[in-house]
């Protein structure tokens, strides 16, 4: 059978299982032409990209979730097979199914599987390079013939690795006419279906994959350290305290060069205005607003560095396959670690990560409690203050003490976390048993450095994109309630006393006032619900504004002779729990289909906020930190 498309851009889908090196494949294929973007009506990203083919023809990439079947029990599975399924306006022409040479079990029942939906179908056989090392012979010829698929190798991560799969996408990106099977009237495959499936996937394998005794791989030497329950804990451990004395100590020389380039603009626009508004609001609400969050952009580039690092090294498999037994005793599933991790860096997309989990009160835990990881919009807010009130010193001799002061705050979150999700579990849904945690681990391999770098690229580009939208229109609204009203002629008080700032954060401040936040901190918390940076933001927007032509250069100054030590341990304590980022909250109520758990979360994580604030700043208080 032939399938005809039409004249217009083909369009080819990357399918494949979890850890088969597709998103490698994709980045290789496609490079920096890719847009990120949602499904509609769902939340689960859609990833596509421009391929370029060897004789000039354009095709559109699309990168599927990973999936090991087509029987889609979780979102992101149901996208898969409705993409597969053409139930999407943009039906793709060829099904490319990624498989990783080494392990092709569950591979290949996936592609017995499309084979019944009748679609155009390519299987690649991705890391090749690995499989000819570690002696495993594979007969293309017959393997093609057995599945009744053409078969083609590559190595994503190599130079060339990708040649002979980009002229043979090139070849069928010429073609009028795709060759495709036989459709069928397709239907989800029984429980049945599927071990039948994989009893065919098996022979096949048998008949056309020569595999070596006892394969004895760099990967199983390292897992036998990595994965001791004892050793492996500690390691995990250490890369984690790893990571976060990185956040200070590296980016540390580049946040001094964008401090000063933005000092410099500083001084040429006061050099260039006139005194008044408009050298008010460049100065005081553009560059001591915007500029203070986007010096923090290093920090959080190096957090995404390491994550990035550790999924492509095959990490993050074993991180969560080590926290199942603690996770599970807080009653969450160890599939349940990878959204958590990767809410290190955004909530958001730890959210949506929910979807590999089956059981939805499993995932409904997890969502809820995922804000409460230590995300990178927290780190401009904890920089900050621990950088103005923690000595920069070491203790122990080696270790940073603002360093172990971030870790605590990050060790804070994670056991808030588990904490919660052993109330709901034990508390609200003790009836509901947690299903058992299987995990394929994958193979170590080199991470690739383009897709690294494309990886850091675009979440620069995305926390540049939100100060220049977000960040930039929450200063206009700061700059204009702290300039407005101006003062009376002759009035010897500071300007922005008698500003509408002034008086939102004055009626505020009552009821703050018993976890120690002045009215500058209740004039920040308000646009800081839109996004956790702004708060800092609008923290140098307000003082820069009070203290006139003698403002503190650096915000951190201006908060260590304004604020109490007792006062900033209690902000830090708010930040823990604090629900401040409408974006998340917006994401809970899209996942989960309603108002009520968006709520539910809200008002939970304000009441641990201020239980917090409140107790850190009176124990800070007796103890004459005050």
């Amino acid at each position: 059978m032939t399938v005809v498309a039409d004249t217009g851009t083909r369009r080819f889908a990357l399918i494949g299982t979890p850890n088969s090196g597709k998103t490698a494949l994709f980045n290789a294929l496609t490079g920096s032409r890719q847009k990120v973007a949602n499904y509609p009506g769902v939340t689960v990203e859609r990833k596509s990209g421009a391929l370029k083919t060897p004789s000039g023809l354009t095709v559109n990439l699309l990168d599927l979730p990973g999936t090991y079947s087509l029987r889609a029990r979780s979102p992101d599975e149901e996208v898969t097979r409705d993409v597969v399924l053409g139930r999407f306006d943009e039906t793709p022409d060829l099904l490319v199914c990624v498989a990783d040479a080494t392990n092709l079990r569950l591979a290949l029942r996936l592609v017995l599987e499309l084979k019944r939906v009748g679609r155009p179908l390519l299987l690649v056989l991705n890391m090749i390079d690995i499989a000819k090392r570690r002696g495993v012979e594979i007969d293309l010829a017959k393997l093609s013939a057995e599945l009744g698929v053409p078969v083609i190798t590559a190595a994503a991560v190599r130079r060339g690795g990708v040649d002979d799969l980009m002229a043979r996408l090139d070849e069928l990106a010429g073609h009028e006419a795709l060759p495709a099977a036989a459709p069928a009237n397709w239907q989800a495959p029984t429980t049945s279906e599927l071990r039948a499936g994989q009893r065919e996937a098996d022979r096949i394998i048998k008949a056309t994959v020569h595999m070596p005794a006892k394969p004895d791989t760099l990967t199983t030497r390292i897992d036998a350290v990595l994965l001791h329950p004892v050793f492996g804990l500690i390691f995990l451990l250490v890369l984690l305290f790893v990571m976060f004395q990185a956040v200070f100590t590296w980016a540390k020389p580049l946040m001094d060069l964008i401090t000063g380039g933005f000092e410099g603009l500083g001084v040429l626009a006061a050099a260039y205005l006139p005194d008044g508004l408009l050298l008010s609001f460049i100065k005081d609400g553009v560059l001591s607003g915007v500029g203070s969050v986007i010096v923090f952009l290093p920090q959080i580039l190096i957090l995404f560095l390491f994550i990035l690092l550790l999924e492509d090294l095959g990490y993050m498999a074993r991180a969560a396959f080590l926290m199942d037994r603690i996770m599970g005793g807080a009653g969450l599933h160890g599939r349940a670690f990878i959204p958590l991790l990767s809410s290190f860096a955004c909530a958001i997309p730890g959210i949506m990560a929910t979807r590999v989990i089956d059981n939805p009160r499993d995932r409904l835990t997890t969502i809820m409690v995922a804000p409460l990881m230590t995300c990178s919009a927290r780190i401009p807010v904890y920089t900050l203050i621990i950088a103005a009130f923690i000595p920069d010193k070491e203790v122990f001799g080696f270790f940073g003490l603002q360093g172990l002061v971030m870790f605590g705050l990050y060790a804070a979150g994670i056991i808030s976390a588990l904490a919660v999700s052993a109330v709901f579990k034990y508390v609200f849904w003790r009836d509901t048993p947690t299903p058992p945690f299987m995990l394929e681990l994958p193979d170590y391999k080199l991470p690739q450095p383009r897709s690294v770098v494309i990886g850091l690229y675009t979440r620069a580009k995305m926390f540049l994109t939100r100060a220049g939208t977000t960040i930039f229109s929450m200063m206009v609204l700061i700059w204009f309630l702290a300039s407005f009203p101006r003062p009376p002629e002759g009035a010897t008080e500071p300007a922005i006393d008698f500003s509408l700032a002034s008086i939102i954060g004055h009626a505020i401040e009552p009821l703050l006032a018993p976890v120690g936040f002045n009215w500058q901190i209740a004039v920040a918390l308000i646009p800081g619900m839109a996004a956790r940076e702004v708060a800092v933001a609008a923290l140098g927007t307000v003082y820069a504004i009070e203290g006139g032509k003698e403002a503190a250069e650096q915000i951190g100054q201006a908060l260590a002779n304004k604020w109490s030590l007792a006062t900033a341990l209690a902000m830090l304590a708010w930040y823990v729990f604090a629900p401040q980022c409408a974006s998340t909250l917006a994401v809970i109520k899209r996942e989960t289909g309603g108002w009520k758990w968006m709520w539910i979360t809200f008002f939970y994580m304000l009441a641990l906020a201020y239980i917090a604030a409140f107790a850190t700043y009176n124990i800070a208080v007796a103890l004459g930190a005050g």
